[in-house]
């Protein structure tokens, strides 16, 4: 049986598999039937959960160096700022969205890959696979036309919303698309009314239009272009989208320079089940939704974060992979669900067209992102340090005031949890932390890690989420936790 694992689509959700399991050792293929890497910035977001993750591999310092952070998020409607959302209160050694090219992210994603000695193989096509007990046969096309088979222990799907691994595996893509077409672009522009540290979306009756900026004088600008027709929605030019941000817009911006433009449609759906034996699947492949809070590829690529270590550990052979594998669906396809709810919200709150509707939008919003309470929820969903897995079958004991199941707060100068080249649990705490990473050395951390000032003992996850907590002096008790996941056999 062979160790290696096969991963479908090179775009940021297949490149952060591909370096979470050779950054741990695991042996990967990664391929792609494109001939060569995208040149378009199609997602241009990465919110600090996402950056705090990448920060275990080294790549968040390189992506911040290439970026530019927005820590407010305004929401005006009818020429006037109806509220702000701020972002540098978040809870997070990056209280801020980085607002960075597609293409940027992945060329970083691949130089940390190369780094760890494997490199993505493109033009070359999955034709077809089958899996048993064992592992993954795959057929695969290379870009001259000669076709092979290869066997695997894992298959990850990250091949997008057209997914043909998707499709082999005749799983249903449940959901349904929106009644508007919308455009988008990134442009060169003069006269936006904010510092590129603020981004902005501005509502009109005939739609709304969303400003991420890249810089200075670049941004992403979406806008809606009208009920669909059932056909490609075409994009609007330059001069065509100058006339509607005319409209739509806070006025006196002037578009000077066209970098890319696209047409979509927004689709909400989710597949059922996110794991099929030894084939998962990840990113688009699994849900699809609006691009209003530009989370798509960030909760894709946590999506990777969350199933390399369980892969990892089972690849070679330190657990058990029954109980870690078994985790990916329920608590991924929660979280999914809850974005694609998120965003089809907020979009159909920025595309109401009824002026008394709009009116009271406008005067609710306003009220209650006044309160903060609501401030901090709504940066933290938007932040996505307010993620967890509260349900997770991992999760142990927790008598202390965190659940398990919850984030860890990255703690400034100490190592992110999961550093390394073997996925670690943390154990945070005194004597009892130090006998548990004396027993189990292939799981737990050698050194054992300062507890927050309280009696506890934690247990931390690899991707920096509580598996268990307890009194100190009840350390015996995360023992059984341990030796059910196989650990020290």
């Amino acid at each position: 049986m062979t160790d290696r694992v096969l991963i479908v689509g090179a775009g940021p959700v297949g490149l952060t598999m591909a370096l979470e399991l050779a950054r741990y050792g695991v042996p990967v293929r990664i391929i792609d039937k494109i001939p060569d890497a995208e040149h378009t910035s199609r997602a241009v977001a990465v919110w600090p959960r996402t950056l705090e993750l990448l920060d275990r591999s080294g790549a968040a310092a390189d992506l911040i160096s290439l970026g530019n952070k927005v820590t407010v998020a305004n929401l005006l409607s009818g020429g006037r700022r109806v509220a702000a959302l701020s972002l540098d209160q978040v809870p997070s050694p990056y209280p801020f969205v980085l607002m960075v090219p597609q293409y940027d992210t992945e060329s970083v994603l691949r130089q940390h890959l190369v780094a760890h000695g494997a490199a993505p193989d493109l033009g070359i096509e999955l034709l077809d696979f089958a899996q048993d007990a064992d592992g993954v046969s795959a057929r695969l096309r290379g870009s001259d036309g000669t076709e092979s088979t290869e066997r695997f222990a894992f298959l990850v799907a990250c091949d997008g919303a057209h997914s043909v691994v998707r499709h082999r595996l005749g799983l249903d893509f449940k959901g349904d698309t929106l009644g508007l077409d919308w455009t988008q672009g990134d442009f060169h522009l003069s006269g936006y009314p904010f510092p590129p540290s603020q981004m902005s979306i501005f509502c009109h009756e005939d739609g709304p239009m969303l400003f991420f900026p890249m810089g200075p004088d670049r941004a992403r600008i979406i806008t809606s272009l009208g009920p669909t027709t059932g056909k490609p929605a075409v994009p609007l030019d330059q001069d065509a989208f100058q006339k509607v941000l005319d409209v739509r817009g806070p006025g006196g911006i002037t578009l000077t320079g066209t970098v890319w433009i696209s047409a979509f449609h927004i689709n909400e759906r989710q597949v059922e089940n996110y794991r099929s034996g030894r084939v998962f699947l990840a990113g688009d492949a699994a849900h699809i939704h609006s691009p209003a809070g530009g989370q798509g590829m960030n909760t894709g690529m946590q999506d990777a974060m969350n199933l390399a270590w369980k892969l990892a550990l089972v690849s070679r052979g330190i657990a058990n992979g029954p109980e870690l594998l078994d985790s990916y669906d329920p608590e991924r396809r929660p979280v999914g669900a809850q974005v694609i709810a998120a965003s089809g919200r907020m979009t159909r709150m920025a595309t109401l067209a009824n002026p008394i509707l709009e009116h009271l939008r406008d005067v609710a919003v306003h009220l209650l992102l006044g309160l903060a309470p609501v401030q901090r929820a709504m940066t933290g969903l938007m932040a996505e340090v307010s993620i967890g897995y509260p349900d997770s079958p991992l999760n142990g004991p927790s008598r202390g005031d965190a659940k398990a199941g919850s984030r860890m707060r990255p703690v400034v100068g100490e190592v992110p949890f999961g550093a390394g080249d073997t996925p670690l649990f943390a154990a945070c705490g005194g004597a009892g932390a130090a006998e548990l990473a004396s027993r189990f050395p292939g799981l737990v951390e050698a050194l054992p890690r300062p507890s927050d000032g309280e009696p506890l003992l934690s247990l931390v996850r690899p991707d920096g989420y509580l598996a268990a907590q307890v009194p100190e002096a009840d350390w015996q008790a995360l023992i059984p936790y341990l030796q059910h996941l196989g650990a020290g056999r």
